[in-house]
């Protein structure tokens, strides 16, 4: 399908992560997902296993810390991390790792056992709090059970000592303990003052490396982390685990090239026109003092200075005066101006106004209606008194070359008008096709129904959340007014959206799959641009970050969609 060049601003498809990239198979390993930095969110990406993995919902303190700029990224979903002991251990026993770092270690004898609590307690660490003195266990996430497929795996007690023999060879190696010669240390020792790092580390090598040799034999292609139960493992007894995840759903996408699709009418008007350029005109246009003696009339500005009492919906007048509910606080105002006879103008300013001079003291009612924008006056009535201080005139620049240069590289006003109608156009053809590719997806929406992995509806939540929290953040809203927001009602609010919005991506991955629709070096360069210019970062450094984290990947898989998306609309618009 030849697809058209994507737009600067294009309306934005739903972002959700992928395992499978284009033209790659999934790496057979665990896989979480990364943060947002810049605005992109990262990819899924093969991370080591440790102890449980599970994506988590943050915190309303971690929100609003991230929001205070106390958080370089937001961690949608992030493994717990593995123990790193305590801070007890006597400087001279240590262990240098293969890279020359240097791990803490514990005095006390750690026994490797087999059941699972024990598994957790000695290798698993929950940010915000530690577990000295209790025990607890926190709730896997929850998957669809329409696509939650489960395995079980095993190894030979031959290859689970194999594996212990080679860790502890190895910690025997680069140990340095008083008492004994680099390499000389004993195993027994090694397991009494490395247990867990030991365990740690052949519960990695051989977990990671049976699931993917399990997931290829079985031919799954999980989307979400793997949650690991019944897990075994201890010297001289056969290793057994079971390990539960999402996978992609089957989508049948027979027949999507014959959905209906009206293309929109997108002729200028001339009145949208005028607007605009009335729009350019005001905002250029001074505000200048009337010197004669006149009155004010139509067209003039007012500039006044008021106080208004909000009346009252159920007043009652008693002996002591007017009885009932407390009376609001005035309205108060001073220097404002007020277009005698304009469009947004009450109607009882125009009639108080016009015909008053400088100097002169009104008093009248005016009634807001009910859809009136400021709450506090909607549908009320409020009694002013005003004093009008000046009459002012406003004064428009002239249509002429020089005032075309000021708004920009324009030749003369001709040339102006031209491409203010052209960029008018533009911008409405975009619009308007942007709400036809919408109706068209949801057409499609419509036609296939099919089960969605929990674990890409929890990260559009995610996504959205992000985005209104920071909205709100540019708003002004305080850290400590977000942690009063009802994020779980927030999230349930989210919910039918993002599933709808998975849905579209999942859709327009399965066409772009049918149709072979590529993004090019050369759309991925234009993108950088873009993003570059908007970020005021050097493109070679933003491209080198992009890759680096991961976003490279997933900003083409976003532009894919978006490019499968318009060469659809224009195929199918009639």
């Amino acid at each position: 399908m030849g697809a058209p060049a994507r737009p600067g601003n294009a309306a934005r498809l739903p972002v959700i992560g992928f395992v499978e990239h284009p033209g790659r198979a999934i790496h057979p390993c665990f896989w979480r997902k990364g943060g947002v930095e810049g605005g992109v969110r990262d990819r899924w990406r093969p991370v080591r296993l440790t102890l449980a993995l599970q994506p988590r919902i943050l915190s309303i303190g971690e929100l609003c810390d991230w929001f205070a700029g106390r958080r370089s990224a937001l961690p949608i979903s992030t493994p717990p991390k593995p123990s790193e002991g305590n801070h007890l251990t006597p400087p001279e026993t240590s262990i240098e790792t293969p890279t020359g770092s240097s791990l803490d270690v514990q005095d006390e004898t750690v026994a490797p056992s087999a059941t699972e609590s024990s598994l957790a307690s000695a290798g698993q660490d929950h940010a915000g709090h530690d577990h000295e003195g209790h025990e607890h266990s926190h709730p896997a996430p929850t998957l669809n059970p329409e696509l939650t497929r489960s395995i079980t795996v095993d190894a030979p007690v031959e290859d689970v000592n194999r594996a212990f023999q080679k860790v502890i060879k190895r910690y025997s190696k680069l140990a340095r303990i008083p008492g004994f010669r680099a390499g000389k240390v004993p195993a027994s020792l090694i397991k009494s003052r490395f247990g867990k790092e030991v365990r740690q580390e052949v519960l990695e090598t051989l977990v990671s490396g049976l699931f993917g040799k399990a997931l290829e034999e079985q031919k799954f292609r999980p989307v979400s982390q793997p949650q690991i139960s019944e897990l075994m493992l201890a010297e001289d007894a056969p290793l057994r685990f079971k390990a539960t995840f999402e996978i992609l759903p089957e989508i049948g996408i027979d027949g999507y090239d014959t959905v209906k699709v009206e293309r929109p009418h997108a002729a200028l008007e001339e009145g949208e026109y005028e607007a605009e350029l009335a729009n350019v005109l005001d905002h250029h246009a001074t505000v200048e003092p009337v010197e004669e003696d006149r009155a004010l009339r139509d067209g003039d500005w007012a500039e006044i200075g008021f106080k208004g009492q909000i009346q009252d919906l159920a007043q009652v007048v008693g002996e002591e005066g007017v009885e009932g509910k407390d009376v609001p606080t005035p309205i108060t105002g001073e220097d404002a101006l007020i277009e005698i006879g304009g469009k947004h103008t009450l109607q009882a300013f125009n009639d108080a106004l016009r015909g008053a001079k400088v100097g002169q003291e009104l008093s009248f009612e005016a009634s807001y209606p009910a859809e009136f924008g400021d709450a506090r006056l909607a549908g009320r009535t409020v009694a002013y008194d005003v004093t009008v201080k000046a009459i002012k005139k406003k004064t428009f620049p002239e249509r002429d070359e020089e005032f075309a240069r000021q708004l920009g590289a324009y030749e003369d006003w001709n040339d102006f008008e031209t491409k203010l109608r052209d960029r008018l156009a533009s911008r409405k053809r975009e619009a308007l096709e942007s709400l036809a590719r919408d109706k068209m997806l949801e057409d499609l929406v419509a036609r296939y129904n099919f089960p969605v992995p929990e674990t890409f509806v929890q990260q559009q939540i995610d996504a959205r959340l992000e985005r209104g929290l920071r909205a709100l953040a540019q708003q002004g809203m305080s850290p400590d007014a977000m942690r009063q927001l009802d994020f779980e009602s927030l999230r349930e609010a989210q919910r039918d959206q993002a599933v709808h919005e998975v849905k579209v991506s999942l859709i327009l991955d399965a066409v772009a799959a049918r149709e072979q629709v590529q993004v090019t070096d050369e759309d991925l360069e234009r993108e950088l641009l873009m993003l570059s210019l908007q970020s005021r970062e050097p493109i070679e450094a933003l491209r080198k970050r992009l890759s680096e984290d991961g976003s490279l990947d997933r900003i083409r898989e976003q532009m894919r969609r978006e490019k499968t998306g318009m060469a659809l609309f224009e195929r199918l618009a009639s």
